[in-house]
């Protein structure tokens, strides 16, 4: 749910009090038993995909789209994209059931205006055009332009599937929440592999199997790096948001303030150009894009968003195996932490293995072997555990037409609209 437009009545947020709320909301410990999924789309004209949408055709679709009694959290992002944000579910089942039923949902509502989503980490045509209008994305606008066009081209042209699971349990072992946190990172660049699928923008490859991975590597590394990976990750995520830079001092009216070089922390100290308070501090959180993000549970954001009415429930289930399944979870942590080491001690996505799944995917033979070795772990978890078969069926096929072959969806995308479309 995005923050209210402004904290300036709340009470005056102490530095103490925000590194102690930060310490406590963004690792919440339990066993893990929710999963959930953030899908993004983009959203085009399945007859002539290269062509920009006018963007009343678009508004007066969304407005239909408003109304649909979905169970997913509906929001459109700066350029257009559609989001689903799904509840909490108890199982990967139901998570992707709900989330499925509402997918139909949307596409059905899309159809009459001649419209589609289509899954694919960046725009493969579009220049960055944004429809959005508002205080906060205007902000983020002139904030992330300094830094170049990176932030625009984020903003507007790209979309991902994101898997929520719980922050872990506080004892140690596989599904402690430090193990968790720590796999989430070594594991991430064999996701970003795998699943890359984004190698062509405005018309031409781009020499990146993961060019959406490249544009976020792009921004500000303060924003988007991970911070250290130590035995304490929620004294490293406070140090990490507090020493951010602030993107906005938000306003009940008139623009947002957009200042240069003050970190959180710095505002709490000098209480200018208004004390910050506990809402601000929820806002700052919204603006920092590291590849996993801990909101009381872990949000994985290095995955491109996937082709086809079902293909983002590959990764849901493959994530989701790996990571709530302990011998899953452990196999594949010894398996991958080698490769993450070798390496270097850079955090991602600067890391040069990230750097490697972005730009070659599973071309990469450590990047391949280890791909193989993961999913043939996910999917004997996704046996044991009671998948469903249609599901397991899902991971197999990917498996074999792609993790096997060194091989990921973007590589099946040609420049070509029709070939686009096809694909879609």
């Amino acid at each position: 749910m995005r923050p209210p437009d402004t904290g300036c009545s709340e009470e005056r947020l102490s530095e103490e009090s925000a590194e102690e709320l930060l310490r406590c909301i963004c690792f919440k410990t339990g066993p893990p038993r929710r999963v959930g999924v953030e899908v993004e789309w983009l959203v085009h004209d399945p007859d002539r995909p290269s062509v920009p949408v006018p963007s009343e055709r678009l508004a007066a679709a969304f407005d239909g789209i408003r109304t649909l009694p979905l169970a997913s959290a509906l929001t459109f992002e700066p350029g257009g994209q559609l989001e689903l944000s799904s509840p909490p579910a108890g199982s990967l089942a139901e998570c992707v059931d709900l989330t499925a039923t509402d997918l139909r949902a949307v596409r059905a509502a899309l159809r009459p205006a001649g419209l589609a989503l289509a899954g694919y980490g960046l725009d493969p045509w579009q220049s960055p055009r944004r429809l959005l209008r508002e205080p906060r994305y205007d902000a983020m606008e002139r904030f992330l332009d300094r830094s170049g066009p990176a932030g625009r081209t984020m903003m507007c042209t790209s979309a991902s599937v994101q898997v929520c699971l719980d922050a872990g349990e506080e004892e140690p072992g596989p599904l402690g929440f430090v193990r968790r946190w720590q796999l989430a990172h070594v594991l991430g660049a064999v996701l970003l592999a795998a699943f890359a699928n984004s190698p062509v923008r405005q018309g031409r490859p781009t020499g990146w199997k993961s060019t959406r991975q490249a544009v976020w590597s792009a921004l500000a590394p303060v924003r988007t790096t991970a911070p250290p990976l130590t035995a304490d990750p929620r004294a490293d995520w406070a140090a990490y948001v507090l020493d951010a830079p602030v993107m906005c001092v938000r306003r009940a009216e008139g623009p947002w303030q957009v200042p240069t070089g003050l970190t959180f922390r710095q505002w709490l100290r000098s209480g200018a150009p208004r004390p910050p308070a506990r809402a601000d501090l929820d806002y700052h959180l919204t603006t920092l894009f590291p590849p996993v993000r801990p909101r009381g549970h872990l949000e994985l954001r290095m995955l491109d968003a996937q082709p086809g009415e079902d293909g983002w429930t590959v990764p849901l289930a493959v994530t989701t195996a790996l990571f709530d399944d302990p011998e899953a979870a452990e196999t594949v942590y010894r398996a991958v932490k080698p490769l993450a080491e070798a390496a270097g001690s850079l955090p991602a996505p600067q890391n040069p293995l990230w750097v490697t799944a972005a730009r070659r995917g599973l071309a990469d033979p450590d990047l391949r072997a280890a791909a193989v070795q993961c999913f043939g772990v996910a999917l004997e978890s996704l046996e044991r555990t009671g998948a469903p078969d249609a599901l397991a069926a899902r991971v197999a096929d990917f498996t074999e037409r792609y993790v096997r072959r060194g091989r990921c969806p973007g590589d099946d995308l040609s420049p070509s609209p029709v070939a686009w479309e096809a694909a879609s």
